[in-house]
């Protein structure tokens, strides 16, 4: 008395339907039911609820990236008032000084570091060309 019960068939949850064998039959996967599958097209109810959820999905993540934004503009700004402040007082350093005296250091610099001198003298030169032909456009 015993049974013969089907191996290696599905039990009904999952996926069906994969070709796996019962008793030596194949399973016909045309028409299956796929039992706790969701899916997003054949039917009305299925492509609202997914189209949905995907603009929310859109709408939370652009309200995340919007926020790192912010955050990243605010730190900038901050970076920048603090190096704009810098340089307005180094103007106003230079302007209270001789310009022969400025020259004189800036010579005595270019003697001690020559490499140096040369590339903040190209960066400068870059820097005015670059400013120079903006201006004619």
């Amino acid at each position: 008395m015993s049974e013969n019960r089907p191996t290696g068939g599905n039990t009904g949850s999952g996926l069906a339907g994969t070709g796996n064998t019962d008793a030596g039959t194949t399973r016909d996967t045309t028409n299956t039911s796929y039992e706790g599958l969701t899916t997003t097209g054949g039917t009305q109810g299925g492509q609202q609820s997914t189209g949905t959820g995907t603009a929310a999905a859109l709408a939370q993540t652009a309200k995340e990236y919007g926020g790192k934004i912010a955050d990243a503009a605010s730190t900038a700004k901050d970076y920048m008032t603090d190096k704009a402040s810098v340089v307005t007082d180094k103007i106003k350093d230079l302007s209270n000084r001789d310009f022969s005296e400025v020259a004189n250091e800036a010579k005595e610099y270019a003697r001690k570091n020559p490499g140096q001198a040369i590339l903040i003298s190209a960066a400068a030169g870059l820097v005015l060309g670059l400013l120079i032909r903006g201006s004619r456009r």
